[in-house]
């Protein structure tokens, strides 16, 4: 099932002013790394927002990964007070690692090797 309009037009307002949380309270945890939000997906009732990281190297994934989870509290708390007058629930955050990048560089390689 496709998203209405309502539920990206929501989604691309958090995956901008999540990376805007991010890279204003959170650079300096990201050293060594690249990362960035590569999607957001949104429920239909806008409670909870799916949101998928690109990290590279893909070796600091899990920590990286550890890292924002333990901070959910602090980012959604940051997103509220961003958002908050221009929405009526701040939604829930669950953070995903995207491997989009991974699968697809591993599909090549199988390609190239036949």
């Amino acid at each position: 099932m496709s998203e209405s309009k309502r539920q990206l037009k929501f989604a691309k307002l958090i995956r901008k002013e999540i990376s805007e949380i991010l890279q204003r309270d959170f650079s300096g945890r990201f050293t060594g790394s690249l990362v960035t939000v590569s999607d957001v997906s949104m429920s239909p009732d806008l409670g909870l927002a799916r949101i998928y990281f690109s990290i590279f190297p893909v070796s600091n994934a899990d920590a990286i990964m550890e890292m924002l989870n333990d901070e959910k509290s602090r980012i959604r708390g940051s997103l509220g007070r961003r958002i908050g007058k221009e929405v009526r629930i701040v939604p829930e955050l669950a953070f995903f690692d995207d491997q989009t990048a991974e699968e697809a560089n591993k599909m090549d390689q199988l390609l190239d090797s036949l």
